[in-house]
């Protein structure tokens, strides 16, 4: 089997994560229960989650010149990622995101200081075109400037690259140019519901919120909808993949696990409802343990008949 070849254009951020019985109320100081910190950042995420699962990952993003980009640099080294193409600034800082968990359901806020990865531009985007080119699979997402990630999709599409646009997190207007330049367009639910104004709260709206981005121009939309699983909407097909049922610790970061093995199988020729199944799967895993990365499994740590070939 070929190793497959994934490029992510995206945003690096260092976690500071707060757990507590419930989230803070407007104006409440709420005494935690602990406190750790771990690597994040929407590009990070999905770059270490398709490299743990055996994928070729190159990262396309910039840090600031400080103690969160140098230990950023070497756990992605450390996960394997190729990280020649990450700039390091001294005109800002690492990407930071405080985020605060209910241990009681594992939901969670989030604050995220972009810094650095505001800095990511199109021309970081040129200098790694050898990169995008020779990717079987790109995955973008909007922690980063909006051009920065437009430059990327119209190399990716000028050269026949399959596309993933991740819009997290989402603003309310996107040029249409983004939409038809996704081959799958995976916002969740919250993104969903900015972007078309809509609501989610059932699969009849979620289809209905869906046909809304595919008449925007976006090929394909798959929805990752929690603990509901994720639900691909084409303009000849529906369908509903469920999520394994299981007691979430901290959601954080699972959507990033549902991307990152999501391109990892499409880049290995999975068909689409194969690669959703098989992601929300990982997803699953991933909001059993705490943290964002360190809740990634590695590909040694999953049942073989998940990675095995499809129909295999």
């Amino acid at each position: 089997m070929a190793v497959p070849k994934i490029c992510v254009i995206g945003a690096c951020n260092m976690d500071l994560i707060s757990y507590a019985p419930r989230l803070p109320k407007l104006g409440e100081t709420l005494p935690g229960t602990r406190f750790q910190m771990g690597f994040g950042g929407k590009g990070a995420n999905q770059a270490v989650m398709a490299a743990r699962l055996g994928a070729q990952v190159s990262l396309v993003a910039k840090l600031g010149q400080d103690l969160f980009g140098e230990n950023t640099l070497a756990n992605l080294r450390a996960n394997g990622i190729d990280t020649r193409f990450i700039q390091v600034t001294d005109e800002s800082f690492t990407g930071v995101a405080p985020i605060w968990v209910d241990e009681s359901t594992g939901n969670n806020a989030i604050i995220v200081a972009l810094g650095a990865n505001e800095l990511l531009s199109p021309q970081d985007v040129a200098a790694a075109q050898e990169v995008i080119e020779a990717a079987d699979v790109l995955v973008c997402q909007w922690e980063c400037p909006l051009e920065t990630n437009l430059a990327a999709l119209r190399l990716a599409s000028q050269a026949g690259i399959r596309t993933i646009f991740n819009p997290a997190p989402a603003r309310e207007h996107l040029p249409d140019e983004a939409y038809r330049l996704s081959d799958i367009f995976c916002p969740n639910e919250s993104e969903t519901e900015t972007l078309t104004g809509l609501p989610v709260s059932t699969l009849e709206q979620a289809e209905t919120a869906a046909r809304v981005l595919l008449g925007r121009g976006a090929a394909r939309v798959i929805l990752t909808l929690g603990e509901r699983g994720s639900l691909l909407v084409t303009p000849d097909q529906v369908h509903h993949e469920p999520a394994p049922a299981v007691k979430a610790v901290d959601t954080t970061g699972a959507g990033d696990a549902f991307v990152g093995s999501l391109a990892y199988f499409i880049a290995r020729g999975f068909s689409l409802t194969a690669a959703m199944a098989r992601a929300n799967q990982i997803a699953a895993i991933s909001v059993q343990s705490p943290g964002t990365q360190s809740s990634f499994p590695s590909a040694a740590d999953l049942p073989p008949e998940l990675l095995a070939a499809e129909g295999g």
